[in-house]
């Protein structure tokens, strides 16, 4: 499955190792990544993928929760398919 993964929040060390860390604790590979600093804001998207045989969207993002606590952010995961959906109306 592929799917769009979204993190925003105020900017500090140690987001990013946070997040692909536990995507790659998931078996999630990055496919593409866009991130930039917004004065004190950081945003990032990814593009990723998965095996669903192994895990569905919801355990990935409750396997997110507690890097969102951790690094005070918010993530958001969305099916690529719903996302171009979405977006091409």
């Amino acid at each position: 499955m592929k799917i769009i993964l979204t993190v925003t929040g105020i900017d500090h060390e140690g987001i990013i190792a946070a997040v692909t860390n536990t995507l790659a604790e998931r078996h999630v590979n990055v496919l593409d990544v866009s991130q930039t600093i917004m004065g004190e804001y950081f945003t990032m998207i990814m593009h990723c993928s998965f095996d669903e045989n192994e895990q569905n969207l919801i355990d990935l993002q409750e396997a997110m929760i507690p890097v969102e606590h951790a690094q005070k952010v918010q993530i958001r995961i969305q099916a690529e398919a719903i996302f171009k959906t979405m977006h091409t109306i």
